[in-house]
């Protein structure tokens, strides 16, 4: 049987079964290229093996369909609900099927989705907390696009975000509307502090800016309210947050609201992300905007030139700010 922690690829029929990948491939198939003990010695060995042909294995013979999985931490985040929308637009255009999966960022739901959808999909795009290396394993011989991070093993390609730029522009637009205590609420679910908080904390270096007064927050609307309540209880000299998604400034502003302070005059917010949802909110979130079609569209691009046999890549995307109401 095959090893529950090693997928059983199709070389490793080829090598039991002595034979060629291209042999495996007509006999799983059933072409009529081979004759009929080899065909039984490769269908033996997979059998023994547990070996499942992945679609993108049987793609190498029959063309007809093509499917997608898009892996979401989470769906009910209309970041990658908008990215998820993108993505499967420019799927159709292709005549592609794209099955979403939501793994409630975390990394178990994460890994026990790879493992599952091995043998149903013909590649794999979206945004992981796992390794490469286990990556490489969940995913062997199927193109990889990584979303939010760079790449390293040279089968995969990534979409990678730099809002650097786009921080610093925030931090520079509150100083000059003459903020100097400016807090962060940075995402309580990773073990050490975000990129975002380093965009932020080298944003606050270059104005000569301590940039200690930051809060954890559950990426929520309450989480948004809940943190930001607890930073102000603690830091009331702060007069503007930066936040790590527009759904935690959203959160802001409730809390803001409800301890009677005025946005912006008498606290400025500033999410990241660019939702839609920012121009429906009162007053209109001030954001580090991405672009949530680029980002979709450019998966499916990357995971469209890896599946014709082109070269991975990391396509780098860019955040800039975006000035709204509430800052």
């Amino acid at each position: 049987m095959a090893s529950e922690t090693k997928r059983v690829t199709i070389n490793d029929v080829a090598r039991v079964a002595g034979v060629s990948r291209q042999t495996v491939s007509r006999a799983l198939n059933d072409k009529g290229e081979i004759d009929g003990a080899t065909k039984q010695r490769v269908l033996d060995a997979a059998r023994e093996l547990g070996y499942r042909p992945s679609r993108f294995a049987r793609g190498l013979v029959r063309q007809d369909t093509t499917t997608i999985g898009l892996v979401i931490p989470d769906l009910l985040n209309p970041f990658f609900t908008e990215v998820a929308a993108a993505a499967l637009e420019a799927a159709r255009g292709r005549g592609w099927h794209v099955v979403v999966y939501d793994t409630a960022d975390s990394v178990d739901e994460e890994r026990g989705t790879l493992e599952a959808i091995g043998a149903q999909v013909d590649a794999v795009v979206g945004y992981f907390s796992l390794t490469e290396a286990e990556l490489d394993k969940h995913t062997a011989g199927m193109p990889v696009v990584l979303i939010g991070r760079e790449h390293r093993i040279a089968r995969f390609g990534s979409i990678s975000i730099d809002g650097a730029l786009g921080v610093r522009q925030a931090i520079d637009h509150l100083v000059a509307a003459g903020h100097r205590r400016i807090g962060m609420l940075d995402h309580a679910g990773r073990a050490e502090p975000s990129v975002r908080r380093e965009w932020f904390a080298a944003a606050m270096e270059a104005h000569g800016l301590a940039a200690d007064a930051v809060a954890p927050a559950v990426q929520s609307v309450d989480g948004g309210a809940v943190a930001l309540t607890g930073l102000l209880d603690r830091e009331p000299g702060v007069t503007a947050v930066f936040t790590f998604n527009d759904i935690i400034a959203i959160g802001a502003l409730r809390s803001a609201r409800k301890r009677g302070l005025a946005v912006p005059a008498d606290l400025a917010v500033i999410g990241f992300d660019g939702l839609q949802l920012g121009t429906v909110v009162d007053p209109a979130l001030t954001t580090v905007a991405l672009d949530t079609k680029e980002i979709g569209a450019s998966a499916i691009e990357q995971v469209g030139r890896l599946i014709d046999g082109g070269t991975a890549e990391d396509l780098v995307l860019h955040a800039a700010l975006l000035v709204r109401e509430s800052a």
